[in-house]
């Protein structure tokens, strides 16, 4: 496994990306709610500081999958500083990537937890937690451009797991061309990369489509873990 510090700050383009990331301000009415839940903390967290910044993504720099997520939790990665870390979410998704082999353990606690990621990279298309969980549309196309360049800099990069259709629709959003007509999101959906957007012009990662890890999806038995570890199983396949 390679050397990683703490993951996605290992390569020099994505720790200067990182910190641009993390030092934004763009869209007022995110960062007016992302610093008053830091603020007003949950009561079970009340003595910790909340990380209350926009949220980069971490994983293997070399990684040929990626993980595309909504946005940050209010009370996990709003709090913890790291994507999908320290809330429900977290837990279904780490305990799926050490399931697969792509995490050396099946939890993710804080940024210090000793967490690496192997083959895999995990960011989201909006990077400050939403009101509500709900993005508006100019929110989520001022932070794309993130998104956008901090793919471009993972060279092996073969997939893109979209997690939810809020996902899925911003991954869509990153091509040069847009399919059309538009596929529709449904879970385990797949579309092929996009000509000549990949290194050395070959085609761009291929997009692999599954229910988000919400507690909404995983306690109703909407994603259940055979699924997702069904998911993952195609992503590396199809990453080979």
């Amino acid at each position: 496994m390679r050397d990683q510090m703490p993951q996605s700050l290992r390569d020099g383009g994505l720790q200067t990306l990182a910190r641009e990331i993390e030092s934004c301000r763009r869209c007022p009415r995110l960062v007016s709610w992302r610093e008053q839940v830091a603020c007003d903390k949950r009561a079970a967290h009340r003595d910790e500081t909340y990380w209350g910044r926009p949220i980069a993504g971490f994983g293997d720099g070399g990684a040929r999958v990626a993980i595309l997520g909504l946005a940050p939790g209010a009370h996990g990665a709003n709090r913890t500083g790291r994507v999908f870390t320290g809330d429900r979410s977290g837990d279904f998704l780490f305990a799926a990537l050490w399931r697969a082999g792509l995490a050396n353990q099946p939890s993710s606690r804080s940024r210090g937890d000793g967490l690496l990621l192997r083959d895999v990279w995990v960011t989201a298309a909006v990077r400050c937690v939403p009101p509500a969980n709900r993005p508006t549309p100019a929110e989520r196309d001022s932070c794309l451009p993130f998104a956008r360049r901090e793919l471009a800099l993972l060279p092996q990069l073969r997939v893109i797991v979209c997690l939810g259709a809020f996902a899925w629709d911003a991954a869509l959003r990153l091509c040069a061309r847009p399919p059309r007509p538009r596929p529709r999101f449904a879970h385990g959906g797949e579309l092929d990369g996009e000509p000549g957007a990949g290194a050395g012009g070959g085609p761009g990662p291929i997009l692999l489509a599954s229910y988000h890890v919400s507690q909404q999806n995983t306690f109703t038995g909407r994603l259940t873990e055979a699924m997702f570890d069904a998911v993952l199983a195609r992503a590396v396949a199809l990453a080979r």
